[in-house]
């Protein structure tokens, strides 16, 4: 099997790259980021460049699309630079899978293409979202080209598989999600202020996102899938599971006692599409991270 990896150098193709090695799959990674040695075959390049047509080899497997401008800060108010890398690149990309005509497209797309959540509301794949009610420069980008995925698949494209990644976090030493920053702020201080203790989120750490992506490939037809945690983790439930692994108490503060914002997007159609599961709790993610904290 052979993959092309968009954004090879990124937190989540470095992780996916190390899960495929000893698998019969050969990689060729392409980045803007230079790379003087390389285990796998290696091109600097932009996803916006038409040089791609060299790149890419007749009858690739699949095009694993994890290049982007990945975090809000990086797209806010920033709409052409978030637009020209993520939707310009994405159908860049598109073009050039056609010309060589790649088996499956699998793109990383966000949950934070839903809009906000309800109380106790829950979202799966078929919820209609209002792309009107988007403020953020970067879901929209990311909506945007699941649309036009949709568009040329209906047109005759390849597979297409686009994954609705939760929120990431894992062993790293910068982009921490709010899994990272706390555990760092109770392991290394004694008191941490938050907007809430009711805010919660399905956090779901690096192995098992690149686990489902894994399973993805392969898959016909076109599907939009959630990949994320199966528990909803509040800022108490993660305060009180690193007190426990760290062995202390902290003072906790809080901002918006009264105020609760959770984000609760489904994935079962991922456990029944792929036969896949987040298998790494929360308390065992944190272990794995606490070197890095």
């Amino acid at each position: 099997m052979k993959l092309l990896i968009t954004g090879s150098e990124s937190f989540v193709a470095k992780e996916l790259i190390r899960k495929c090695n000893g698998k019969e799959i050969e990689i060729i990674g392409i980045d803007v980021l230079p790379k003087e040695k390389s285990e796998f075959e290696y091109h600097q390049i932009d996803i916006t460049s038409n040089d791609l047509s060299q790149i890419i080899p007749d009858e690739l497997d699949a095009i694993i699309h994890l290049a982007a401008l990945s975090r809000d800060p990086d797209c806010k108010g920033k709409a052409y630079e978030c637009f020209e890398n993520n939707v310009m690149g994405t159908l860049n990309l598109i073009k050039h899978a056609k010309e060589k005509n790649v088996k499956q497209f699998i793109f990383a797309s966000s949950e934070w293409v839903y809009d906000e959540f309800k109380e106790n509301q829950s979202k799966d794949e078929d919820y209609p979202i209002n792309s009107l009610s988007l403020t953020s420069e970067y879901a929209l980008s990311k909506l945007t080209s699941e649309i036009n995925l949709k568009q040329q698949h209906l047109n005759g494209f390849c597979n297409v598989a686009i994954l609705r990644f939760g929120i990431i976090y894992g062993p790293r030493k910068n982009n921490w999600s709010a899994v990272e920053a706390i555990s760092s702020q109770i392991k290394n201080g004694d008191k941490i202020t938050v907007g809430s203790l009711k805010n919660g989120r399905k956090f779901i750490h690096i192995s098992d996102i690149c686990s489902g992506i894994i399973k993805s490939i392969g898959l016909e037809g076109f599907h939009t899938l959630n990949i994320c945690g199966d528990k909803i983790i509040t800022m108490k439930d993660l305060i009180e599971n690193c007190e426990k692994l760290f062995n202390k108490k902290i003072q906790v503060l809080e901002k918006s006692p009264n105020e609760q914002n959770l984000r609760n997007p489904d994935n079962r159609k991922a456990k029944e599409l792929l036969g896949w599961y987040p298998e790494i709790g929360i308390m065992d993610g944190i272990k794995s991270i606490e070197n890095f904290l």
